[in-house]
């Protein structure tokens, strides 16, 4: 009980309403997605089962492409997969994107809680181990955002996922391999033509020749895939011959 007057004051913002005392529970939600003090020594946060409860793993049936969740074992592709062709070979997502975790993604993304990073990536571990050394990765490589983008909010949230991906996996990460050489609008607010036309020639390679052949892109949130498309069809015109992917959470594929 004596963390309850911590917790408050952390998650205190000056000129906003009074803080108020919650109850334990609530407490371990703010634990997990609100208010790990970033000063401190970060080590992923363990929530206990009952919140853990409240958070979905994109977990079987998946579209055999994308990882998108499937509303029933008899289709092997979601709706999306099933009517275009990827650049990518396949991808696999943690969470879905809905509840908790989606307010854990807006505060991960805009809030600058990096922290996150660690719980992500230990979960996107266990899940995807074995799947990534099957596929014989040799290098992470987050999405890249643009430069003064970057500036402005301090950090690529996709960076610093794959950094705490690279850690648990034990596999480096290039972070300049590709870089965003345009400003595009939001993805989330287009539709699937505009999407595409919104990334043409925003990304770009560091070098003429890329010497990864297997390469493990991640990102924070999958929706049409058209980003990971992208840069996947710029990896692979620098040489690379394999493209994969892990994300953070994804929506359902029905």
């Amino acid at each position: 009980l004596s963390v309850l007057p911590v917790l408050v004051l952390l998650d205190y913002q000056p000129f906003s309403s009074p803080p108020v005392l919650l109850p334990l529970h609530a407490v371990c939600i703010l634990l997990l997605f609100s208010v790990v003090p970033p000063l401190l020594p970060v080590s992923a946060p363990k929530p206990c089962r009952k919140c853990a409860e409240t958070v979905q793993l994109a977990a079987e049936p998946v579209c055999k492409r994308c990882g998108k969740p499937l509303d029933g074992e008899r289709a092997e592709f979601c709706l999306d997969c099933g009517k275009r062709r990827h650049a990518y070979c396949q991808g696999k997502a943690v969470f879905v994107y809905q509840g908790n975790i989606r307010q854990s993604m807006y505060r991960f993304k805009y809030a600058n809680r990096r922290e996150y990073a660690a719980y992500y990536a230990r979960e996107a571990a266990a899940l995807y181990q074995d799947w990534v050394f099957k596929n014989q990765i040799e290098v992470i490589v987050p999405v890249p955002m643009y430069r003064w983008k970057k500036r402005r909010r301090g950090y690529n949230q996709a960076e610093t996922f794959a950094r705490a991906l690279g850690r648990e996996l034990g596999l480096p990460v290039d972070a300049g391999l590709v870089r965003r050489v345009r400003n595009t609008v939001p993805q989330k607010e287009l539709n699937g033509g505009q999407r595409a036309a919104n990334l043409k020639n925003a990304f770009q390679l560091a070098a003429d020749i890329v010497k990864y052949k297997k390469i493990l892109l991640v990102d924070d949130i999958y929706t049409t895939g058209t980003t990971i498309d992208t840069v996947s069809e710029v990896l692979r015109k620098g040489g690379a011959e394999r493209i994969y992917y892990i994300c953070v959470s994804i929506g359902a594929g029905f």
